[in-house]
């Protein structure tokens, strides 16, 4: 247990040594037939934005991979995914965050994927226009934002990025976030999924209350559409770094009752 301890103190960062011990008292395996756990990042983002859930998981015996996405087209985005799923030993459950949801409904159809978990996620139905169905609900505020260059890539202008994606996160960190944020493809804002994986598989979601990227009642809709076991977390779009114990529990939750 010393030498775990160890190792988790290595991988995260002070405020979590308390959480990742408390994880990791019982070490115990994997309680369901689930022992392989793949993350998948939004955009504006990379697979670092798991580094606070990822020794949670790990620290209960999981096997967990980050998807690194290139973020350039849906279709790059789901052969990324499809990669990993292909190196997984056994059965998996695909987590997503953001418009990772979008990916994880397009590659949950492979038959490793025992269990899929929306976190403040996309989950449109196939072939439906996901940008239509935003127009249902309020603007966030994050959208106004989005800056294109000459060669048609598009990030957040820093305000939006710090003021209203990762606005529970103390500044500092904020920026930190920022300065690793990565350029979307535009083909993405028109893409359409012809898979909804959740159809067919078990889901959970979870719910940002304070969500200034993808409105909350979107959230909800979607959550529910999908009967979803959904929690709610009083976070912003980015829970799984302000709040990664309630993150990483839902995923456990999930990883434990997937068959």
């Amino acid at each position: 247990m010393k030498l775990k301890a160890f190792v988790i103190a290595c991988l995260t960062s002070t405020s979590l040594l308390g959480a990742a011990s408390a994880f990791a008292q019982d070490n115990a395996a994997p309680v369901g037939p689930v022992k392989n756990i793949v993350l998948v990042h939004g955009l504006f983002a990379d697979g670092s934005s798991w580094q606070k859930v990822i020794p949670l998981l790990q620290a209960k015996g999981y096997h967990v991979t980050a998807v690194q996405n290139p973020t350039t087209s849906l279709d790059a985005d789901v052969d990324a995914v499809k990669r990993v799923l292909a190196q997984q030993d056994g059965p998996t459950l695909l987590v997503a965050h953001s418009y990772g949801g979008m990916v994880i409904s397009q590659a949950g159809d492979d038959p490793k994927v025992a269990g899929l978990v929306y976190i403040a996620a996309r989950a449109p139905d196939a072939g439906e226009d996901y940008p239509a169905l935003t127009k249902k609900f309020p603007p966030a505020p994050a959208s106004a934002g989005l800056q294109w260059s000459a060669d048609g890539y598009g990030q957040l202008s820093e305000q939006a990025f710090v003021d209203d994606f990762a606005n529970d996160l103390p500044k500092q960190e904020a920026e930190a976030y920022y300065a690793v944020q990565q350029p979307i493809g535009k083909a993405i804002t028109m893409a359409k999924t012809t898979v909804a994986a959740w159809h067919d598989k078990p889901t959970w979601y979870a719910v940002s209350t304070e969500d200034r990227t993808i409105n909350t009642d979107l959230e909800r809709f979607m959550a529910n559409r999908m009967h979803a076991h959904t929690i709610e977390i009083k976070a912003s779009h980015i829970s799984l770094i302000s709040h990664p114990v309630e993150v990483a529990d839902l995923i456990l939750e999930a990883a434990s009752e997937s068959k």
